[in-house]
């Protein structure tokens, strides 16, 4: 019981989503709030939240086990999410400069996110930038 075990905690925010992912030694599992990461039924979320794994290769995705939980925003913020805490934790958990540069060059968005954010609704106004329609006539 000695045995210290190597634990990486990372975050991520896209718009109004946020995940933290949690990893750890074990046998390959990935778990998205408490659900098989198999299990998750749309599949354009799944590819999404896969692709770190994809990249690293099948001897670093075998080696871990990984929890990721997210809140806030819609399904596809989540996942966008998800993934750049997983891609910022297998990098931490490694430590190699190579996946890095792998992420990097595939998408930046992995390790570096995305800061566009919605605009604020104006006062007297339908949205951000839309007026009330106006007649001459």
């Amino acid at each position: 019981m000695s045995e210290e075990q190597k634990v990486v905690i990372s975050s991520a925010r896209r718009k109004t989503a946020r995940a933290t992912c949690y990893i750890f030694p074990g046998k390959g599992r990935v778990f998205v709030n408490n659900i098989p990461i198999e299990l998750i039924p749309i599949e354009i979320v799944r590819l999404k939240v896969m692709e770190p794994l994809l990249l690293a290769g099948n001897d670093v995705r075998s080696k871990i086990d990984a929890k990721i939980v997210t809140y806030g925003g819609g399904i596809m913020g989540q996942a966008d999410a998800a993934r750049m805490a997983l891609a910022r934790a297998l990098v931490k958990f490694t430590g190699s400069d190579e996946l890095k540069k792998i992420y990097r060059a595939y998408d930046r968005t992995m390790l570096a996110g995305d800061p566009r954010q919605t605009e604020s609704e104006k006062w007297m106004r339908y949205s951000a930038r839309r007026w009330r329609q106006k007649s001459y006539r």
